[in-house]
């Protein structure tokens, strides 16, 4: 047997051999199979990505990003309310909105460290808010803008930076109850923002943000303006804002020293009846009672205690107006002929009309009165005398006319057109009760109406607020003229222009008296009624003045109302001091010429300031 040397290749058998070449073959054929399987799984991925990246990509693309990307409404820049003369009296300022995400925070010391300087709290303050762990807190609304895009440079992990606005009243609290105010979301919610909300709010841009789910933007996203938000319109208001101011300070401090509960005033042109002061305000010192809590905005006036309601109350509140309306009967009688001025009268001191007996304010045994005294003397007995020439048909035509019961078309939010009496729901005592100011449920706007048609020679016009829309531009669009109508003949006007001065002159309103001008006017005591009862409440009064100036030649007329007084309750005592005093003040406002001629009081007729009593 032969041993192989070494290096010399092995002897195989042929079948031997044959058996190497066949496996050969089998695993080169696998080889070749497993490459082209790899090849088609290959190529399927590769079509799948071109499906994906390039026939689709759009699609994918768009699903990815809609993941992350939000659409965000950005408010409009809310016009400003200016008054007549331009001057601001509410305005949005532009400032940043600064919203942390303390999801993303992971530093929040040294991030409230950052913040401090620039949102104007000290980091102890922030530190807390960064560490809410709720995904969203609003850190402050009121950054300056500048501020803001500082804040907005430095990319700080979960602080986020959005456009926003803040409404403001330069003047502080003036006018707040007339303008009214703004919710949180920046919408009007009482007053003429509410009212012109859709006009002053403009139209909202639009925003794409990449945000988390929580609706904070991702670090280093960038904010694309899809819609730019356009701005609100402006109103031009007929207030003049030096005489609201001083109609607001004469009537907070009549509430103080009379300790009453409201007030209310409002100042109008007579040929135009732009309305240039309206005054609403609540003596927070004083409790309502079984009147109601009245709401208010919570800032002082600048007289201690006294605040601007929410419901202005010269639109929205109701009452019996009192010797006020005893216009009514005297203007519908001269209209009718079936009285002059200088009229005759037999007043008793009482009488009995139906099932209610009607007496005067104050005993007085039977006198004779002519129409303009017992006008002067507020008498309501000879008021009921001379109720009974006009019918009740032609009273409540009258009332119709002076528009009483009805929208004074100014539509302000909450104004109500009061309540009257009628036809269907007439009873014989309404005769003696309606011509006093009792029974109709009206309200102040409707009672300087009524008398403005006496200073505007017996026209009507309906009152106005807004004088025009202010455009982006600072372009002005004015507003239509007032509506007018005749409520009675210019002669019936100026008979009821001389016997009104007497009331001022001797009568009721001598408080009223503002030397060097001839004033007309009339007083009114007005006992308020128990809600839901058929009562009054003890010794509860509304005591009104309301005149105009200068008597034979108007140009102003105002209405001063004032709720609960309590040191005393008559109106030539409480409201017409107010008048005087913001009357006399507006007179030389506008630079109203003294009266040459002064009317002389009538001759024996006099009255205690507590005969108006109804």
């Amino acid at each position: 047997m032969s041993i192989p040397i070494a290096g010399t290749p092995r002897y195989r058998t042929p079948h031997h051999r044959d058996s190497i070449e066949s496996n050969a073959h089998y695993f080169s054929k696998r080889l070749r199979y497993f490459q082209v399987g790899i090849g088609l799984v290959m190529l399927l991925l590769v079509a799948r990505l071109v499906q994906i990246q390039v026939l689709d990509g759009t699609k994918y693309s768009k699903i990815s990003v809609e993941q992350v990307r939000t659409n965000v409404a950005t408010p409009a820049l809310r016009g400003s309310i200016y008054d007549r003369y331009g001057q601001i009296l509410a305005v949005s300022q532009p400032t940043s909105l600064v919203i942390a995400d303390d999801f993303q925070i992971k530093h929040p010391v040294a991030e409230a460290a950052a913040l401090a300087p620039l949102v104007g709290e000290s980091a102890k303050q922030l530190l807390p808010k960064l560490q809410k762990n709720s995904g969203y807190v609003i850190l402050t609304n009121s950054l300056n803008i500048t501020d803001g895009h500082k804040l907005a440079s430095r990319y700080l992990p979960g602080i986020v930076v959005l456009n926003s606005s803040e409404r403001k009243q330069p003047n502080g609290a003036v006018a707040t109850a007339l303008l009214g105010g703004v919710n949180a979301s920046g919408a009007g919610s009482a007053g003429l923002e509410y009212q012109y909300q859709n006009l002053l709010a403009g139209k909202s841009g639009l925003e794409r943000v990449f945000a988390s789910p929580s609706g904070i933007s991702l670090p280093g996203s960038r904010t694309v303006v899809v819609r730019p938000a356009k701005a609100g319109q402006g109103l031009e208001l007929t207030i003049d804002t030096p005489l609201q101011f001083v109609t607001e300070q004469a009537l907070a401090q009549e509430l103080v020293s009379t300790k009453a509960l409201t007030g209310d005033a409002i100042i109008m042109d007579v040929k135009t009846g732009q309305i240039l002061a309206n005054a609403s305000l609540v003596n927070t010192n004083v409790q309502a009672g079984q009147l109601g809590p009245i709401p208010s905005w919570g800032t002082s006036v600048g007289v201690k205690g006294v605040q601007q309601t929410i419901n202005d109350l010269s639109f929205t509140n109701t009452y019996e107006p009192g010797s006020v309306f005893k216009v009514v009967t005297f203007s519908a009688a001269l209209q009718a002929g079936a009285i002059s001025p200088t009229t005759p009268f037999t007043v008793p001191y009482s009488l009995h009309v139906s099932n209610r007996v009607f007496h005067d304010a104050e005993y007085h045994p039977l006198e004779t009165l002519s129409a303009t005294q017992i006008l002067a003397q507020s008498s309501n007995i000879g008021t009921y005398e001379i109720a009974s020439r006009v019918g009740e048909d032609n009273l409540l035509a009258q009332v119709q006319r002076l528009g009483f019961g009805q929208s004074t078309g100014l539509n302000f939010p909450g104004e109500t057109p009061g309540l009257l009496v009628n036809a269907a729901t007439w009873y014989p005592s309404d005769l003696a009760a309606l011509p006093i100011g009792q029974v109709d449920a009206v309200t102040p706007i409707q009672v300087i109406d009524a008398y403005n048609s006496i200073a505007n020679d017996g026209e009507y016009v309906a009152p106005k607020l807004i004088l025009g829309t202010v455009g982006a531009n600072g372009s002005i669009t004015k507003t239509a003229a007032s509506p007018k109508h005749e409520a009675f003949t210019p002669t019936v006007a100026n008979e009821l222009k001389s016997m009104l001065q007497q009331v001022v002159l001797v009568g009721t309103g001598t408080n009223a008296i503002i030397p060097g001008y001839e004033v007309a006017g009339k007083t009114g005591t007005a006992q308020i009624p128990t809600p839901g009862h058929s009562s009054y409440i003890k010794g509860a009064y509304n005591a009104s003045f309301v005149g105009f100036a200068p008597a034979q030649k108007p140009v102003l007329t105002m209405l001063v109302v004032i709720e609960r007084p309590q040191t005393t309750i008559y109106g030539g005592a409480v409201a017409a001091p107010v008048f005087q005093r913001v009357m006399s003040y507006a007179l030389h406002h506008y630079g109203i010429p003294s009266t040459s001629v002064v009317q002389k009081p009538l001759k024996g007729t006099s009255a205690s300031i507590s005969s108006d009593v109804t």
